[in-house]
């Protein structure tokens, strides 16, 4: 193999390239390590490392405290063996235990630690290069866009290149996914971290057709005079409080093969959600740019299986909206029209993002879908129940029990929840076929998922992922996962859609 056979570019993160020898170019290694009970192990590849250096590099360290538990980071200076000026050593646990998202973990921390460098290497590559790639890109991924006064120095900057140890066969073909799939996560970082000033549903409906353009697809836009005249109640009822008029954005990707199936994908996009007349208190309020994070995972997530060029045909239907009190805002007690007829009387409305899935999941389902996967930042009761980094998978039982099962295998953690039919008649309203919210605060999170599923047809396989906390980090990174915008659930959704394009 040559030392390098191919490189992976990006605007949004790190260059990546395979290597197959360490080079001279290297500022730093990063090797994991494996903990043990008699004492940690190094994880260096087939080769990459002398034997002696290797041991030399387990002895020092030893020496400094190192036992290879999982997140634990230490670096320390290069043997002179080797031609890098440090070497960081990332734990990963047990060697027993290892799993494509621990090498993901290990490679965003490690990642991390690398701003100032201009080229690293790594042997975490040799363990899982695809984890590894992904865990390096997202790791050191970053928003700047608006720090005009304080752009970081030489020595606050991302790390610019990584070099992917590997000897895997098809280590190319596996770079090129992982670094598209990593592209699009940060893509959707970018629209959540863009301030609601700058990203509202005329601006953010132009940035998703330029994205659907470059990426071949068929784009479709409805402005606010579609949307009323075409009967989108929901979303011209939630958008009409804002002087920013709402949106309708579908993005369609057909496959090359005659027969694929057609999966729908839905995202809330709330550019900023004040709860409207229900105005939410004044604490964290900020937070709500992010009540897009559905929409723009969705829309990140069709563009990729695009580029990827999957055996299934995906459309995206996005409404946009931004949620605001004002003279012309819908009231508690309004009752409105969805799509296809339903009426909805509004109890709350700070339970809009329903409101607008409901019209588009009724305009996606025209289509005649075999699955449905709608996403969005629901529900505060998501994270009552689950907490901040489980998104809960609700829907029809088989394509839920699905979509929980392959988020879990990528890392994204979906975990399924029911909706118990005695639930329902909760939303029973006095004068309209819906009430928007229930009249009392049990099972908030199962609730959403049951009105939403009073816009699904029969015989659509339908599953809806609510990220209300998994979807935006307001404590420290983690992992590979940065303070803010995080993408979930991209990774999700495209495993699904080539898990549907495999088995149908």
């Amino acid at each position: 193999m040559s030392s390098e056979n191919v490189t992976e570019s990006s605007p949004l993160g790190p260059e990546l390239a395979i290597a197959g020898s360490l080079s001279d170019g290297a500022d730093v290694l990063v090797i994991g390590l494996y903990s043990g009970e008699d004492g940690p192990t190094a994880v260096v590849g087939d080769g990459f490392v002398a034997d002696d250096v290797v041991a030399d590099l387990v002895a020092a360290l030893t020496a400094v405290g190192a036992k290879g538990k999982a997140d634990e980071l230490t670096r320390i200076p290069a043997p002179t063996a080797l031609s890098a000026g440090s070497v960081v050593a990332v734990g990963l646990g047990k060697a027993d235990g290892v799993t494509a998202e621990k090498v993901r973990k290990a490679a965003g921390i490690a990642a991390r630690s690398l701003t100032g460098v201009g080229t690293a290497a790594t042997t975490l590559s040799a363990v899982d290069l695809g984890a590894a790639a992904e865990g390096f890109y997202l790791g050191a991924y970053t928003f700047s866009e608006f720090k005009a006064k304080s752009a970081p120095d030489d020595d606050a900057k991302p790390v610019g290149r990584v070099e992917l140890l590997s000897t895997a066969k098809k280590a190319d073909a596996t770079l090129a996914r992982s670094v598209a799939i990593a592209e699009a996560v940060a893509t959707a970082r970018n629209f959540v971290n863009t301030p609601p000033s700058h990203l509202y549903p005329a601006e953010f409906a132009s940035r998703a057709q330029a994205i659907g353009k470059a990426a071949g697809l068929e784009v479709e836009i409805l402005d606010d005079k579609a949307l009323e005249q075409g009967g989108y109640g929901g979303i011209f009822g939630v958008g009409k409080g804002s002087s920013r008029l709402p949106r309708l954005v579908r993005l369609k990707y057909a496959s090359a093969k005659s027969d694929a199936p057609l999966v729908a994908l839905v995202g809330k996009g709330i550019t900023f959600d004040t709860g409207g007349i229900s105005i939410k208190p004044a604490a964290s309020m900020e937070n709500m740019t992010s009540d897009m994070a559905g929409a723009a995972a969705v829309i990140a997530t069709v563009a990729l299986a695009a580029k990827l060029g999957l055996d299934v045909n995906v459309t995206a239907t996005v409404p946009m909206a931004e949620n605001m009190p004002s003279d012309t805002a819908q009231r508690p007690g309004d009752v409105l029209t969805q799509y296809g007829g339903t009426t909805v009387e509004v109890i709350n409305t700070d339970a809009e993002g329903r409101l607008i899935l409901a019209d588009a999941i009724v305009r996606a389902c025209a289509d005649d879908p075999a699955y449905l996967i709608d996403t969005a930042t629901l529900t505060g009761a998501q994270m009552v129940a689950l907490g901040t980094r489980t998104p809960g998978v609700m829907g029809t039982d088989e394509f839920r029990d699905r979509v929980a099962r392959i988020s879990q295998e990528v890392g994204e953690n979906g975990w399924p929840m029911p909706l118990p039919d005695e639930l329902r008649a909760d939303l029973n309203s006095r004068v309209a076929d819906l009430a928007n919210v229930t009249n009392h605060r049990w099972g908030g999170m199962l609730s959403a998922g049951i009105f939403l599923k009073e816009f699904v047809p029969e015989g659509v396989a339908w599953a809806h992922v609510d990220i209300a906390g998994p979807a935006y980090n307001t404590g420290g990174p983690f992992g590979y996962i940065s303070k803010g915008g995080t993408g979930v659930p991209v990774r999700t959704l495209i495993a699904v859609l080539e898990d549907v394009a495999a088995n149908g």
